[in-house]
């Protein structure tokens, strides 16, 4: 589990194929402070599991399962990457539960500067758009996020002037690839209200709440 708040920004050294997959090297300074072999850092929105450790860098395995469905397989030596270890009991959380599991890849349409802000706008495939709502959280390559504005296949981010010095986002251009982690909490409360087959399902079939059953016990 993460927060979203990047601690450093790394620099890939590799990624190399082995036989079992491939190894991605980087280095770091500060996410190596107690971390050890086994340990999960999120690597541009990734949680990548730690499995050699060296001064001034580690390495991770990169699975078939992140290669499909992340931004990973575009890096090469000296792409900078977004750096957090994974959060203790005591962490400050300062941006939002984030699971490291990445849905899918957004693509960077447009770069708007408004002053020393600077606004961000990310297609993403519509079938997963109804996850992401006004004003809600969204994960970008591990950077936590608000949502400022929702369209039907894309949404806008808007970086204060502090978080543009501290995350890669502003140093990518137009038309680059994004990982991209919706807020959890969405699907659960789908899953939940048989999101599917809301008109057919009652809470015996899907094992879930939906409107019907919400009605039926004084709801709505």
């Amino acid at each position: 589990m993460f927060t979203g708040i990047v601690e450093e920004i790394g620099t890939v050294t590799r990624l190399n194929r082995n036989d079992k997959g491939y190894d991605l090297g980087i280095n770091a300074s500060t996410v190596l402070g107690g971390t050890i072999l086994g340990d999960s850092i999120c690597v541009n929105g990734v949680c990548l599991t730690v499995t050699q450790l060296w001064n001034g860098g580690f390495t991770a395995g990169v699975s078939p399962e992140t290669r499909a469905v992340t931004n990973l397989m575009d890096l090469k030596a000296g792409s900078r990457v977004n750096l957090e270890r994974s959060a203790t009991p005591s962490t400050r959380l300062g941006g939002h539960y984030v699971q490291g599991h990445v849905d899918n890849v957004g693509t960077i349409s447009q770069f708007r500067q408004d002053g020393d802000a600077l606004w961000v706008t990310i297609d993403f495939p519509t079938d997963l758009m109804r996850y992401i709502v006004q004003k809600g959280y969204i994960t970008l390559d591990g950077t936590s996020l608000t949502v400022v504005d929702v369209y039907e296949s894309s949404f806008t981010v808007q970086l204060v002037a502090y978080t543009q010095t501290e995350i890669i986002l502003p140093t990518k251009k137009v038309g680059d690839k994004i990982n991209v982690e919706v807020d959890v909490l969405g699907k659960y409360v789908e899953k939940m209200l048989g999101f599917y087959h809301p008109e057919t399902q009652t809470k015996s079939q899907s094992g879930g709440i939906t409107t019907d059953f919400l009605a039926q016990n004084g709801y709505g």
